[in-house]
């Protein structure tokens, strides 16, 4: 980026408007620094704005997928079902924008193309996609851990002459499928949800499938009023409850202190069916021991494959949506008549491990068995998980380092916060965090905290300058992955370790655990900020 006068200066940019760009405004605001957000999208919502397939819902039950910072805002706000669909989160994320005035500070539908630091006048040079200039001391990336959407490279795409969607990239216009022959490809979480509801409008679904995953009941439903009023009367203790939870959720849900091999085939069957009947990632609380004990991990997967066959009518199509991997090693998905949708007539599963898709073609898709005429294309293919949106931009260091070239070899972070040789550049729920392994708002509340307070902390030292040091940050990497490898998350190949993007290094990225990570946050703010560099 050559060296120009600036547009515009700030104390602070922040990148994106979602759940944490919405809060990190909000906070900084009240230390009376000058903030400007810069969200591509038109509107808040992160994720929620651009995640609009059929179905699209929260797998975090909404009172606890919701911001816990202002009371009033819990009091006055009432979720209608168990967990929320995309439409009601997205009206609740407009409501805190225009409850906390924050639309006036956030520039939308415009895109950060570059971020160079400078060294002499020690802040950041940003450029945004209509070529405005900005500076800034720090820069904040809220640019998610799932916004990034990964499109396959499939040879003849662009031949196809129906219409082509990505649930991470649904438009916002209403989308007519009734009687149209519909292909799905991928059945990740976004294709569980999507699926059943796209096969009661296609003529005819066709869906393609690479891994088959596991998924439990939501047993999704709309909210008394009588338990809504319990919860608002205690939120407090609640939102206690949630931040000392292993994944900082499960508030209302207590597990069992048990493992799964010391218990009798009775007890098997009794915990796992009842946590079933519950729904939603209760399941994985029916023993103390499914997330590291491959043993126990393997009696409840057989309890859902049995779950699966007792389903499906064709015993053929229930042996291919039979996982074969650790159950939990991927996110746990849930859903509404998943599995049951493959009773239909309409629906057929194509199996692309036993039946390799080869191409498209501008009527449909071919592989090495058939041709499938189809009208239109839905791909459910995931997301560049973590740090896609970050390596996309052109980020650049001490001495022109850029971002995606540190990275090269998987991400390396301090606290999943910042990364050495990239001074006063925070992320939140960065590579190194617990982030995807929580209820996001959770960790999302905890990053923005924690970051105000080193920045307040800075200003009240009349320091400038924060950096992580290079040793503090190889400790890191190294401790995430053996926490890690305490578990049976390695164990498969999944977006946790970027396995689902051809070429990305296979690397571990989330932290495991949200209070045993809040001790450490909290310990090296205690100890002087230890491992990092202040000027």
């Amino acid at each position: 980026m050559t060296t120009t006068l600036a547009d515009q200066q700030y104390d602070v940019v922040v990148l994106g408007a979602g759940f944490a760009g919405m809060y990190m405004l909000h906070v900084l605001r009240l230390e009376n620094l000058s903030v400007r957000v810069f969200e591509r999208g038109g509107g808040v919502g992160g994720t929620w704005y651009w995640n609009r397939y059929p179905g699209a819902r929260c797998d975090v039950e909404s009172v606890e997928y919701s911001y816990s910072f202002s009371d009033e805002l819990q009091q006055e706000w009432t979720w209608s079902e168990r967990y929320s669909g995309q439409p009601e989160i997205l009206r609740y994320a407009n409501h805190v924008a225009e409850r906390f005035d924050l639309l006036k500070d956030i520039q939308f539908e415009t895109e950060i193309v570059a971020a160079h630091y400078d060294e002499t006048r020690a802040n950041w040079r940003v450029r945004t996609s209509a070529n405005e200039r900005i500076e800034c001391q720090f820069l904040i990336m809220a640019t998610g851990c799932l916004s990034s959407a990964n499109q396959p490279k499939i040879p003849g795409i662009d031949s196809f002459r129906g219409d082509v969607y990505h649930t991470g990239r649904w438009p916002h216009e209403e989308v007519d499928l009734l009687g149209r022959r519909i292909a799905v490809i991928g059945t990740g979480s976004s294709a569980i949800q999507a699926i059943p509801h796209i096969a009661e409008e296609a003529k005819h679904l066709t869906v393609f499938q690479r891994t088959p995953n596991f998924s439990v009941p939501a047993r999704n439903k709309p909210l008394q009023a009588d338990y809504v009023e319990g919860i608002k009367a205690s939120y407090a203790d609640f939102r206690a409850r949630n931040r000392k939870a292993p994944a900082g959720l499960g508030a209302n849900f207590v597990g069992n202190n048990q493992s799964a091999l010391d218990a009798t085939q009775e007890e098997r069957d009794h915990h796992l069916a009842k946590r079933w009947e519950i729904g939603g990632f209760a399941f994985m609380g029916a023993f103390n021991d499914l997330g590291i004990t491959k043993e126990s991990n393997d009696i409840a997967a057989e309890f859902v494959r049995q779950r699966i066959k007792e389903t499906i009518n064709d015993p053929a199509v229930a042996e291919k949506l039979c996982p074969s991997n650790v159950i939990g090693c991927k996110r746990l998905c849930l859903d509404t008549n998943y599995f049951e949708t493959y009773n239909r007539e309409n629906v057929d599963l194509v199996d692309i491990n036993a039946e390799p898709l080869q191409s498209i073609d501008a009527r449909g898709i071919l592989t090495d068995a058939k041709h499938y005429e189809v009208d239109s294309i839905v791909f459910a293919t995931g997301f560049d998980a973590m740090t896609g949106t970050l390596t996309r931009i052109d980020i650049r260091g001490k001495n022109g380092l850029t971002l995606k070239s540190k990275w090269s070899e998987g991400p390396k972070t301090y606290l999943g916060l910042m990364t050495a040789r990239f001074p006063n550049l925070f992320m939140i729920s960065g590579p190194g965090s617990p982030s995807v392994l929580t209820n996001m708002i959770v960790s999302i509340e905890q990053h923005v905290e924690w970051i105000r307070d080193c920045i307040s902390a800075l200003n009240h030292n009349q320091q400038t300058v924060i950096e992580p040091r290079n040793d503090a940050e190889e400790e890191w990497v190294k401790y995430v992955n053996a926490i890690a490898d305490l578990t049976l998350y390695p164990t498969c190949n999944s977006w946790y370790l970027g396995a689902n993007i051809p070429g990305k290094p296979r690397v571990f990225m989330p932290h495991v655990g949200f209070p045993n990570y809040v001790e450490r946050c909290d310990e090296i703010v205690a100890n002087g900020y230890r491992g990092f560099d202040i000027v």
